[in-house]
């Protein structure tokens, strides 16, 4: 799977578990850290944590392993390192703090088609 399709495959299933905000944004032209960021909120410590797990199950489904995930001790930051894709699951409060949003704004935001319920 290329970075475009697991970073656009990551978005959906966090909009399919209501993550709030999501943005991919394509990063390769100003970093070299990964191919995209995936930014995502959750309203609570519990719904974040909620969706980086259904995150890590769905893809492992797929058969796509994280290379590392950290922040399940942190209050409210979970990442997930899937190589040439960061997912970051972030409480409002800490996307506010963080504001990698504002951080990345040099990255070309990606429009992804959810599906409407």
């Amino acid at each position: 799977m290329n970075p475009s399709e697991l970073a656009t495959k990551a978005a959906l299933i966090l909009d399919s578990k209501k993550a709030r905000d999501i943005k991919v944004i394509k990063i390769e032209e100003v970093s070299a850290l990964a191919d995209y960021f995936v930014i995502a909120s959750g309203t609570s410590n519990t719904q974040v944590q909620a969706l980086a797990d259904n995150l890590e199950m769905k893809m492992k489904e797929d058969g796509i392993q994280p290379y590392a995930v950290e922040g399940y001790r942190s209050n409210g930051w979970i990442l997930l390192d899937y190589g040439t894709v960061f997912v970051h699951v972030f409480t409002t409060e800490a996307r506010d703090f963080y504001d990698l949003d504002h951080l990345w704004i040099d990255g070309e935001e990606i429009h992804i088609d959810y599906p409407t319920e």
